[in-house]
């Protein structure tokens, strides 16, 4: 532990602290909500929603309960995502695309972010559990710690697999969904994880080719940086392949109908012509990449959509 927090943006003199605190007071309550990364909270969300109703027993969860749980998903999502920009506000600075950010942009305090996430994040987790149940809230108590330090304070300066292997965090909400009606974890939740899982590599990727630079200046060794373009492009194809097999999954499983099925191949073959579009490009074209980025996110609402669609209209 004492190695991870060694790697951790250098403490400032006590004067520059305090005149960094300052700064809280002066904070706008958007810039707090800005830390809670409500694009990516948007995401975790609606797949813990979609979770949540695909799990039997749904229509049996009283709607209060439900609306607090859903909002302890949030709050825990939120809660990670500021951690994470407290530990990255070094390379944050650094980076063109996250410069404006609340704690680089000296907007709020250090301790103040930190502060406001712990608290967060704690809450999330003690209202998940006295809303649903203690398996729910352990779920989303490991993902955060999961997102929060083995991905932000140890994969990500270390290694070019660090969206592959920390992906696993962000896969976790329709789990929690799924967990905070029935209970348990069966096998629909694990499928539903994969999705996500091997959805997040070509997603991420997809954005570095993009930022390829950004990254490299900030020293974070994401793959275009460190194996090159080339490899990269790869990587998005291949891991875009293992997506559209994994995704059909609940058709094959019995968990999902045909009319799924077919609506699922079809948003397949789209995130695959842009994966071969990235696949066939290069350094001096980038923009397939990011139509591929903004795709996935569309592709990941789409997907999800599709399944509450299919149950709720049984």
């Amino acid at each position: 532990m004492g190695d991870i927090f060694a790697s951790s943006p250098q403490s400032v003199p006590e004067a520059a602290t305090k005149s960094s605190l300052a700064l809280s007071s002066n904070s706008d309550i958007q810039d707090y909500i800005a830390l809670l990364k409500p694009r990516v909270m948007s995401l975790v969300v609606f797949t813990g929603i979609a979770g949540m109703v695909l799990a039997p027993g749904a229509s049996d969860m009283h709607p209060l309960l439900a609306v607090v749980a859903i909002f302890a998903l949030a709050l825990g999502s939120g809660a990670a995502g500021a951690v994470n920009m407290w530990y990255d506000r070094d390379i944050d600075l650094i980076m063109h695309r996250t410069a404006n950010r609340p704690i680089p942009a000296d907007r709020i305090a250090p301790n103040s972010a930190l502060l406001f996430a712990v608290v967060c994040s704690v809450a999330s987790i003690f209202l998940m559990g006295l809303a649903t149940n203690w398996l729910a809230a352990g779920i989303l108590a490991f993902a955060n710690l999961y997102y929060s330090i083995f991905y932000t304070m140890w994969l990500k300066r270390r290694t070019p697999q660090n969206i592959v292997i920390g992906g696993a965090a962000g896969a976790f909400p329709p789990v929690i969904g799924w967990a905070m009606v029935s209970g348990e974890i069966t096998l629909y939740p694990i499928l539903l994880f994969l999705v996500i899982f091997f959805w997040t590599p070509p997603h991420f990727w997809a954005l570095s080719l993009y930022s390829c630079k950004d990254y490299a200046k900030a020293g974070i060794p994401m793959l275009p940086v460190v194996a090159g373009d080339t490899a990269t492009r790869r990587s998005v194809l291949a891991y875009s392949v293992i997506l559209a097999a994994v995704s059909i999954s609940p058709y094959f499983f019995g968990f999902a109908g045909p009319v799924f099925a077919a609506m699922a191949a079809g948003l397949n073959i789209l995130f695959l012509l842009g994966a071969w579009a990235v696949f066939q490009g290069n350094e001096q074209n980038r923009k397939p990449a990011i139509r591929l980025f903004a795709y996935s996110i569309f592709y990941l609402f789409a997907y999800f959509t599709i399944l509450l669609i299919e149950i709720i209209a049984l």
